[in-house]
């Protein structure tokens, strides 16, 4: 016996005619218990559940009463649903149960042996068709369903299949691994219309073959024209149609992620291979005809990779040339791709004969723009392209040099056609050089460049400098084995992407190039410092292509210097640009000198801007920003964290109710805010700002406690200071001070009255301690509310309306208890230029210094007299 049996050492337990207690509370003896009695008086057992013990010997007592447990169990399943339900049931309990009480048997197998298996298998069988994915693998193990025929398993399944049943068949077939005998189309095609893709993925998941059959099958409703009306009228029985689900689009990143899942060839795909290509190409038509920021030689080249010999796609990229350019444009595009000239159109064929009585086509007057951009400032043959060991060799001593070195990567564009690329090209500015090391060749032959590299980047003395280097590091890990946990190694870095974030807080022009899209990214900062923007044109050439262009070396060239003078600028001139003016303290090389031991910079330090920025992954990577330089816009679902943050100085815009979620990803563009959601929009909204520039926000939460969780996550830095320097009701951060006798002569104005719940001093205290939008006195530690604002004079309000400032805005008097006035020690008021609402000194401060002394920094600042108006 089992040590673990509740039954060891109860000689009467296997006795079914003794007299247990299960016996005689739930059945005759004699004949055996009733399951469904059995059941029963298991109940008040299973009610209590801290008799979980006594219940288990008590079940396991009366399993070895049951003439057969099997066909008990069945009768328990088959005479009750609650199992069937998602909660726990005490059905399905006892059947679990009787899994380990048959394998804890001394002799595995007999409890099992009766004439009558068969026919309590072909039970099983539909009572498994009906039970939780829980309940599988002991009905499976209890029944031996694993070594049944399984003919009747097969027949109950497209029996299942044949009444419209199809998500049951499917499982059950899933359960009992019957897919291999079956056709996955006909079991697929039904759960495919009604948008179940999940479930048609874990049917077919550890079948290969039946994989590639149902890829093949999605990939060719992929095909242009493809009606998928025609497939669902030959499944009649399939209800809860959602064709608008299985469009194209919809249709092929489906297969994509079932291609990426399951690790297979995308040749097995052709029809969603050549929709990725069609996109790929719409963009590039986008990108040369409309953006006008790739040279023709660059297009030509990534387009003719596309199309390759595809007729689909070289009639449409045709369709894309003749709306986007003129015919002359057509048909040297058609010249340069050798497209079939039986395909083109008449007047495109014209033009393409006159052609070739010509010579080649100059550029477009648009290539030659280059006192437009940012220059190289560096002799070209100090550019040095290094593609052996032995180049790197003669260079490592200036490669190694400590001091600013400017990183970036380039790879060749994939455009979403194939998987991860592989990084080609590797910069390595310094001053007065660039170093370009081909990764082609030096990341699949030499270990030693491996080894210079990551001496190079895990070297604290040598300050790297990047734009975005948590993405290039990644990027260089895949492409480079050897160098795979590389972020993690890094020391000494500076990310000039999270500067430039901390730039974009404050509106900063930036103009576009001969009237296009604005310059973005790299490009953008240096035409905010440096005044030019870099000339992009190459971004999206051909990297893998040796040799490379002049104008391709001269550009990774540029991309990795500019990085050096960007750095130099800032650190010359920080507040220009808003930036603290202990940028250049930020950057002590040395800092990190091993992983781990990081040493912890002062709090001055701390607040300089940009800071030493780590890459690796689950570091706090982010920058300390200020109150008042933090920019927020909020859904309407947060109105309470919306007014937490502007107690504290941020500045929140919210949604109107019922306004479009897609408003805040406008907006937070627009205005370099940070996007702040609950619930389904978090990912929408995501994908449609920058990273790290969108957050979830729990609404299990207190607004307080969101509040926290914001400012913690975004490293932002509230001081006592920051405390009502903006309106909670309108977001204004402009105050107008009123003397105690000015707001007496506008109250008495605009024919506000004393009424006897306002009589008396007492009253008026306790009015204002109601007051939510009171601004607050003094506060714990000795503080008091003393914004920087000027005084409110007669010639601030406008003389025809009372109580009106000059910019229109009224001031809302009626929320001022005139019992207020007579306070003894209030000399003065508040008032919003915004909205008009007015505030005097009471409670509120110190309320919201106590619930938010975690993230307050600094001492409160002294109380002191409030200065008399001049």
């Amino acid at each position: 016996m089992d040590p673990g049996d509740p039954t060891a050492g109860d000689t009467t337990a296997g006795d079914p005619a003794a007299g247990d207690p299960a016996g005689d509370a739930a059945g005759d003896p004699a004949g055996g218990q009733d399951p469904l009695l059995f059941l029963q008086a298991l109940q008040p057992l299973w009610s209590t559940r801290e008799l979980r013990q006594q219940l288990r010997e008590e079940a396991w007592r009366g399993f070895a009463a049951l003439d057969n447990p099997l066909a008990g169990l069945l009768d328990m399943l088959e005479g009750s649903r609650g199992w069937q339900g998602k909660d726990p049931s005490l059905e399905a309990w006892v059947t679990c149960e009787l899994q380990r009480w048959l394998q804890a048997q001394p002799r595995p197998g007999q409890a099992q042996c009766s004439l009558g298996l068969k026919e309590l298998q072909a039970r099983a069988v539909r009572v498994l068709a009906e039970s939780p994915p829980s309940l599988a693998g002991p009905l499976v193990s209890i029944f031996q369903l694993q070594d049944a025929d399984r003919s009747p398993l097969l027949a109950y399944v497209r029996q299942l299949h044949q009444e419209g049943k199809f998500k049951e068949a499917v499982m059950l077939s899933t359960k009992l691994k019957l897919q291999p005998e079956l056709d996955v189309e006909k079991m697929g095609t039904p759960l495919l219309l009604q948008d179940k893709v999940n479930l048609v993925e874990r049917y077919v998941d550890g079948f290969p073959d039946l994989q590639r059959r149902l890829l093949v099958l999605m990939d060719s409703w992929c095909q242009p024209d493809f009606d998928i009306r025609v497939v669902a009228r030959q499944h009649l029985k399939v209800t809860s149609l959602k064709l608008e689900k299985l469009s194209p689009k919809v249709l092929s990143r489906q297969v994509l992620h079932l291609l990426e899942r399951f690790g297979l060839d995308p040749a097995l795909c052709p029809n969603v291979v050549a929709q990725q290509r069609l996109a790929a190409l719409r963009y590039l038509c986008y990108k040369r005809f409309v953006e006008r920021s790739m040279s023709q030689e660059n297009w030509a080249d990534h387009v003719q990779d596309l199309v390759g010999q595809n007729e689909w796609l070289q009639e449409q990229l045709l369709k894309l040339l003749t709306s986007h350019s003129d015919m002359a444009t057509a048909a040297q595009c058609a010249l340069d791709l050798s497209l079939p000239e039986a395909r083109l159109p008449a007047t495109v064929a014209a033009e393409l004969s006159r052609l070739r009585l010509q010579e080649r086509m100059a550029e477009a007057p648009f290539e030659d723009r280059r006192d437009d951009y940012y220059q190289l400032p560096v002799a070209r043959e100090n550019v040095h392209f290094l593609a052996s060991w032995e180049d790197l060799a003669r260079h490592e001593e200036e490669l190694l040099q400590p001091g600013l070195v400017g990183v970036d990567l380039e790879w060749r564009p994939s455009f979403g056609t194939g998987g991860r690329p592989q990084v080609s090209l590797m910069q390595v500015a310094v001053e007065g050089h660039v170093f370009l090391l081909d990764l082609l060749v030096l990341s699949q032959t030499s270990q030693a460049f491996s080894q210079l590299v990551l001496r190079l980047l895990s070297d604290p003395s040598i300050t790297k400098l990047g734009y975005g280097m948590a993405g290039d590091l990644r990027s260089l890990g895949a492409s480079c084995p050897a160098l795979a946990h590389v972020e993690k190694q890094l020391r000494g870095s500076l990310d000039l992407q999270q500067v430039h974030r901390q730039m974009r807080v404050v509106d900063m022009p930036a103009p576009s190039v001969d009237g296009t899209k604005g310059p973005r990214g790299l490009s953008l900062l240096v035409q905010q410092v440096l005044g030019k923007p870099l000339d992009k044109r190459q971004q999206l050439s051909n990297w893998d292509r040796r040799p490379l262009s002049e104008a391709q070396l001269v550009y990774a060239a540029t991309d990795a210097y500019c990085l050096l003078e960007v750095y130099r600028v800032l650190c010359r001139d920080p507040t220009r640009f808003h930036l603290s003016e202990d940028l250049a303290k930020s950057l002590r090389p040395g800092r990190s000198q091993r992983p781990g031991a990081r040493e912890q910079p002062s709090r001055q330090e701390a607040s300089a801007l940009p800071q030493q920025v780590p890459v690796a992954e689950g570091e706090d990577t982010t920058p300390e920003i200020q109150a008042r330089a933090f920019r927020v816009v909020c859904d309407s679902m947060l109105q309470g964290l919306a007014r937490s943050l502007r107690c504290l100085g941020v500045d929140v815009l919210v949604l109107g109710t019922g306004e479009d979620h897609r408003r805040a990803a406008e907006v937070a563009r627009q205005e370099g805010r940070v996007i702040l959601t609950s619930g389904l929009p978090y990912h929408k909204l995501r994908a449609q700002v920058r990273a790290g520039r969108c957050l979830s926000v729990d609404c299990s939460l207190k607004a307080r406690q969101q509040a926290k969780a914001v400012l913690r996550h975004f490293n932002v830095r509230v001081t006592h200071a920051d405390i009502f320097s903006r309106c909670q009701a309108c977001n204004c951060d402009q105050y107008l001070k009123v003397s105690k006798d000015m707001m007496k002569q506008l109250m008495g104005l605009s024919g506000h009255q004393e009424s006897p719940s306002n009589t008396g001093d007492e009253d008026a205290q306790s009015k204002d301690a109601q007051e939510p939008g009171s601004a607050p006195a003094e506060a714990p530690g000795g503080s008091t509310y003393d914004p920087p604002c000027r005084w409110l004079e007669a010639s601030d309000l406008q003389a025809s309306v009372p109580g009106t400032l000059g910019n229109g805005t009224r001031l809302q008097l009626a929320g001022v208890p005139v019992g207020v006035l007579r306070r003894p020690g209030l000399r003065h008021f508040y008032c919003c230029t915004g909205c008009g609402k007015v505030f005097w000194e009471g409670s509120h401060l110190g309320r919201v210094t106590a619930n938010f002394h975690e993230v307050l920094e600094g001492p409160p600042a002294p109380a002191s007299p409030a200065s008399s108006p001049s």
